[in-house]
């Protein structure tokens, strides 16, 4: 009795000692958990360093490609009549229409481009209507845009300018987000494009370089940028300027 006695002590005795050792090796753990989570997130709980640094990533904007100094002289050079200030304005303009179109599911209030950006346009939302989707751009801002490339290529020359954007992004179908968060500021940065078409018949393709062209009563294709009317209806059509510069592409950058 006295034997079975001593060894239940001995047990208690053992269960105590690794008791301890598990409360000691737990809070050697969790300091160094949260020593971890205050160097790398900057919060002693991990949770509330995710939830800070989340915070950190929607309210920094984009850090965008500026080579403005680079190429504005070239471009002065080229365009003395070019004037940066409005051209920055009016791709800025363009950019928040866009989305904005996008998130209103409708292309009509793109405020300028050519015939193939409205066109992609269209068929971005049309895309998104077939699936029964709504993607949403709200409280849009942009916090800087600078010139991120200057192109000159056979009969054309292009700028692309690059934004940092702020606002809040999702997707959603029958009241359920796919995509984004309603709750969180996203931030992103995109490419506009802008070109100007110096000689047509030195383009390669007339296409890709931004000047889809139809007939603005029946949709059919024009024979060249210089028609007078379409061949399908007789309709007059209004000579497209050329010289002149033109907005081509909206594209988030990655």
């Amino acid at each position: 009795m006295k034997g079975i006695l001593i060894a239940i002590i001995i047990i208690l005795l053992l269960l105590l000692v690794l008791a301890g050792i598990i409360y000691y090796a737990y809070t050697r753990i969790r300091e160094k958990v949260r020593q971890f989570s205050t160097v790398m997130l900057g919060n002693a709980s991990i949770t509330e360093g995710i939830k800070q640094r989340d915070l950190e990533v929607a309210n920094t904007p984009r850090s965008v490609g500026s080579a403005t100094g680079l190429y504005l002289p070239q471009i002065m050079k080229d365009f003395p009549e070019f004037h940066y200030d409005e051209m920055k304005t009016r791709a800025e303009n363009v950019l928040m229409s866009y989305l904005r179109c996008i998130d209103g599911g409708s292309a009509a209030s793109l405020t300028e481009g050519t015939n193939e950006l409205r066109d992609k346009l269209k068929m971005r939302i049309q895309m998104l209507k077939s699936q029964g989707q709504r993607e949403h751009f709200e409280s849009i801002r942009i916090h800087r845009t600078e010139i991120r490339e200057y192109r000159k290529t056979k009969g054309r020359c292009s700028i692309v300018f690059q934004s940092a954007v702020q606002y809040i992004h999702y997707v959603e179908k029958d009241g359920q987000i796919l995509r984004g968060r309603k709750d969180l500021t996203d931030q992103s940065k995109y490419n506009v494009e802008v070109i100007y078409i110096q000689d047509p018949d030195l383009v390669e393709n007339i296409k890709d370089a931004g000047l889809a062209m139809n007939c603005p009563n029946c949709g059919a294709p024009l024979p060249g940028l210089g028609a007078k009317k379409c061949e399908y209806c007789d309709s007059p059509v209004l000579e497209i300027n050329i010289r002149t510069w033109n907005f081509s592409s909206v594209k988030e950058a990655r």
